[in-house]
C-alpha cells in the first residue's frame, strides 16, 4: 500500500490545485448567483426597482407595436397588446439601488475588512485548516441564502458569506505558491484564480434555467441549496486530504542576515510598483465586477427576446478558460527569459487587447455582442492569475500572505464598490452608456496603468568589484530547490545557502 501511494504522490499537486479550485469556484458561484438570480429574488422578496417588462418571448422587439420600456405607469405597460394580448408586464425587474447594495458594497465590505485579518493569521496558522473552516462557513451561508423571507436576511448572509469566502484567495495563493515550482506559478494562479469566472459563468445557466423547473417547489432557492450543498463536500475534502505545506524559504532560511529581520509589511506594501500594481488592479477589478453584476440583466434588458443564458456560460468557461490557461503558460515561458517585466508587459498587453473587444460586446446587438465578448474575454480573462504570479514574486515570504490580504482589501474596496455608481449614472445618461465608463473605460485605463507599472519593475545594480550577473527576476522565496535564488523586492533577504554579496535595493 505504502508502494502504491509512493507511486501517486506525483498527483498530490495536481489533488490540492483541483479541491482548492473547485471550492472557489462554488463560492464564487454563490457571490454571482444574485446576478442571474435577482429578478425572481426581487419578485419574492419585493425590493428594488418596478419597471415594464416583456413577458411573451413569443415576440420579437421588431414586432411589437409599442417597446415595453417606453411605458412609465402600469396601466399603460399592461394597455400594450397584440390583437388582444398583452405582452408586457408591471413587475420587479430586479435592479435599482436596493440591488447594487446587495450585490456590491454589503458582500465587499466584510469581504475586504475580514480578508486582511485573515492574511495576518495565513502567516502564522495552518492555513490548510483555515480554509477549510472558511469554505465550510460560505457553504453554510450559501444554504441558508435559500431560505430567506426578507431582504435584510439575504444581506446579512450576504455579509457572512463574503467573511468566509475572503479567506480563499489569500490562504490559497499561499498555499499553492508553497506546493508548485516558478515555472508552473503563472499557470497555477491563473487556474486557481479562474474560479471567479468559473462560478460566475456557471451562475448563467443555474440561475436563469434551474428556478423555473421549480423544484420541490422552491424555484430560485434550490440554487442556493444545490450550491451550498456541494461547497460543504469542498470544505470536508480540504480539511481531510490536504496537508499544510512547508513553508518554502531559501533567503530567509539565512539566520544570520540581520537584513532580513527589518523586512516589515509596510516597507513591502510602500513600494511604488506594488502601489501601482494594486490601483491598476483596483481599476481593472471594477471593469470586471460592473459586467459581472450587470451582464445579464443588461442583455435581458435590451434583448429580452433573445435566450443568451447558454451563450454567456459558454464565453465564460469555454472562452475564458482557453484565455487563462494560455496566459499562464506564456507568462511562465517569457519569464524565464525576460523576467518579471514580461509578466507585466504580458498583462498590459492582454487588457489593451480586450479593451475594444469589450466595447463590442455591449455595443452591438446579440450575434456581435457574443462574437466580440468571447473574443475580449480570451484576452481580458489572463489578467488575476498573472497578476497574483507577480505579486508572489516580488514579496517575500515572512509577509507574503499579509500583503495579498491588503492588496485585496484595496482593490476589492476601490473595484467592488464602483459598480454602485452604474445605478445613479445610468439613471442619467442610460444603463448601456453607463457599463460603457464603468465596464469599458476602467479596461482601457487599467490598460494603461499596467504598463506604466512595467517600468517601475526595475533589476538589480551590479554591486561594486562584483562581475554582472544576469538577473531578470526576483527571489520570492518560495522557489524550489537553489537555481531560482534571485533577489528579493526589498532587497533585503539574502539567499542562504549560497555566500553571495549580491543584493538588491528598495
Amino acid at each position: 500500500m505504502t508502494g502504491i501511494v509512493e507511486k501517486l504522490s506525483f498527483l498530490y499537486q495536481w489533488h490540492a490545485l483541483a479541491v482548492i479550485s473547485i471550492g472557489y469556484v462554488l463560492g464564487e458561484l454563490g457571490h454571482y448567483l444574485i446576478g442571474v438570480t435577482s429578478k425572481a429574488i426581487a419578485i419574492d422578496l419585493h425590493f428594488g426597482d418596478i419597471a415594464c417588462q416583456l413577458n411573451n418571448t413569443n415576440y420579437h422587439l421588431s414586432e411589437l407595436p409599442f417597446p415595453c420600456r417606453g411605458a412609465n405607469d402600469s396601466d399603460t405597460c399592461l394597455s400594450y397588446n397584440i390583437n388582444g394580448t398583452p405582452y408586457c408586464e408591471w413587475n420587479y425587474n430586479g435592479l435599482g439601488l436596493d440591488y447594487q447594495i446587495l450585490a456590491g458594497p454589503s458582500f465587499i465590505a466584510v469581504f475586504t475588512i475580514v480578508g486582511v485579518a485573515l492574511g495576518f493569521a495565513a502567516d502564522k496558522f495552518n492555513r490548510v485548516k483555515m480554509l477549510s473552516v472558511c469554505t465550510l462557513i460560505f457553504a453554510i451561508a450559501i444554504i441558508v441564502s435559500g431560505s430567506v423571507n426578507e431582504y435584510w436576511q439575504l444581506v446579512l448572509l450576504r455579509m457572512i458569506m463574503a467573511a468566509g469566502e475572503s479567506g480563499c484567495n489569500p490562504l490559497a495563493t499561499g498555499i499553492l505558491s508553497d506546493i508548485f515550482s516558478e515555472d508552473k506559478r503563472a499557470l497555477v494562479m491563473s487556474i486557481f484564480n479562474w474560479g471567479i469566472y468559473g462560478g460566475y459563468g456557471i451562475a448563467f445557466p443555474v440561475g436563469r434555467y434551474i428556478p423555473p423547473l421549480d423544484i420541490w417547489g422552491t424555484g430560485w432557492r434550490i440554487t442556493y441549496y444545490g450550491a451550498g450543498v456541494i461547497a460543504l463536500i469542498m470544505a470536508f475534502l480540504t480539511w481531510f486530504t490536504l496537508k499544510e505545506p512547508e513553508r518554502q524559504s531559501i533567503g530567509e532560511n539565512a539566520t544570520s542576515d540581520e537584513n532580513a529581520k527589518k523586512v516589515t509589511i509596510w516597507t513591502v506594501i510602500l513600494e511604488p510598483r506594488v502601489i501601482m500594481l494594486c490601483l491598476a488592479a483596483s481599476v481593472r477589478h471594477c471593469g470586471g465586477m460592473c459586467f459581472a453584476y450587470n451582464c445579464d440583466l443588461y442583455y435581458q434588458l435590451y434583448f429580452p427576446d433573445y435566450d443568451l443564458g447558454w451563450w454567456l456560460f459558454a464565453v465564460t468557461i469555454v472562452i475564458g478558460s482557453i484565455g487563462v490557461v494560455v496566459g499562464g503558460i506564456v507568462s511562465d515561458k517569457f519569464v524565464a527569459k525576460m523576467g518579471i517585466r514580461s509578466r507585466v508587459i504580458i498583462l498590459a498587453l492582454s487588457q489593451i487587447i480586450a479593451t475594444p473587444l469589450a466595447f463590442g460586446s455591449v455595443f452591438f446587438k446579440p450575434t456581435w455582442a457574443m462574437i466580440t465578448l468571447g473574443l475580449s474575454y480570451f484576452f481580458a480573462e489572463m489578467w488575476f492569475g498573472i497578476l497574483f504570479a507577480i505579486l508572489v514574486e516580488i514579496v517575500p515570504l515572512k509577509v507574503r500572505s499579509t500583503t495579498v490580504g491588503i492588496f485585496l482589501f484595496v482593490m476589492n474596496n476601490i473595484g467592488g464598490n464602483l459598480p454602485i455608481l452604474v445605478e445613479p449614472v445610468s439613471k442619467a445618461i442610460g444603463y448601456r452608456e453607463s457599463l460603457y465608463i464603468f465596464y469599458v473605460g476602467a479596461y482601457l485605463l487599467s490598460s494603461f496603468m499596467f504598463l506604466g507599472t512595467v517600468f517601475l519593475m526595475e533589476g538589480p545594480k551590479k554591486p561594486e568589484g562584483q562581475p554582472q550577473k544576469e538577473l531578470s527576476g526576483f527571489d520570492n522565496t518560495v522557489f524550489r530547490g537553489d537555481d531560482h535564488t534571485l533577489p528579493t523586492i526589498t532587497s533585503l533577504v539574502q539567499n542562504g545557502k549560497k555566500n553571495s554579496a549580491e543584493s538588491s535595493r528598495l
